[in-house]
Order: C-alpha cells, then structure tokens, then sequence
C-alpha cells in the first residue's frame, strides 16, 4: 500500500473503501460505535472537506482503502460544537487562543485490521501533519485507547495533562514539533 494525500472533491470516488475502514476500526473497543457510523462519516467528511486547509490522506493498493487520515485548521474563534466546549472548558482561553486555534487538527486516523503493522498510522500521520503551520497540530482522542496513545506516543506527540470533562475521557494530544510540547 501507499500514501498518498488526496484533494477533498476526489474523496467521493473512495467512499465505499474509506467508509469500511471507519466502521471496521470504530465498531472495535474501546470506541464500540455501531457499524452504521461509517456511513455518517462519509456524510460528515463530505462538509469537513470544505473546511479552511482541509487535507486527506489515503493508504492505497491494489484499487484497496487501507486507511485514510483527515485534518484541517482549527477557526481562530475556537468553536464549541462536538467535543470543542468541552476541550475548551479544560485547557483555558489562553492555551485554546495559544496552542490550537489556527494549529491543524487531526480529525480522524483509521487504519484497517487487515493492513496494521506496515507503517500505514505512521506514514498517514505524517502526510496530514507534514504542512502544519509552525508545527502546531493537536488532536483527541480517548484514554481508554490504549494502543491509539501508545502509538501517538511513539510518533512524537505528548499527552495535555489535563482531562477533557464529558463521558468520552477525551485527552488532547500535541504533535511533535508543536512549541507547546517542546521542553
């Protein structure tokens, strides 16, 4: 398989690859989302993909999906939709103002079952996080996703030692070259 970054109106013609992806990695512990959630990702990644410096990538072989990552510029008016209010209720307005806003975020990053262990989370992460403005990029994710922190921390990326309120045990993750994260 390859990597490769693919514009956002060309990600229509992988839906059905990028769409099994979804649901084979979220339908797994500890997120345990209904398969059904793989078709409203295609639906959201369809308005995500006009978002300002919206990019993709896909892991590709063989006509395959073998796994996809999004980001796209966090607003400077940090938004307080999703998981945003409450990101923004445990970090303060300075480090919301300072660390993310304008910073990339990565979105999504899935990789199927049946291609893990190539290099693919790697290669994928580092293909959206590549054009990150002044390294700054950050995402969340659970802490109840072991594997997924023990992979992030592998590439680089440092764990907010802050809890993020809500049900979802959501920890913010700074990427490597963020100037927040350097010591």
């Amino acid at each position: 398989m390859r990597v490769r970054l693919v514009e956002g109106a060309s990600l229509p013609s992988y839906a059905d690859g990028i769409r099994q992806v979804y649901a084979d990695v979220f339908s797994e512990p500890p997120w345990n989302e209904d398969p059904s959630a793989g078709d409203r990702y295609v639906e959201r990644l369809a308005a995500d993909a006009a978002r300002p410096g919206f990019t993709a990538a896909l892991a590709l072989g063989g006509g395959t999906v073998g796994g996809f990552a999004t980001a796209w510029t966090t607003p400077d008016v940090f938004p307080s939709g999703r998981s945003y209010g409450h990101v923004a209720e445990a970090l303060g307005p300075g480090r919301v103002e300072g660390w993310l806003s304008g910073a990339l975020e990565v979105d999504e990053l899935a990789v199927s079952p049946d291609t893990r262990g190539a290099g693919l989370g790697s290669a994928l992460l580092s293909a959206v996080t590549e054009a990150a403005p002044d390294g700054r990029c950050w995402l969340l994710t659970s802490v109840r996703a072991e594997a997924t922190l023990r992979f992030y921390r592998r590439a680089g990326w440092h764990q907010v030692p802050v809890s993020v309120p809500g049900r979802a045990g959501l920890v913010v993750l700074l990427g490597p070259g963020h100037p927040a994260a350097r010591p």
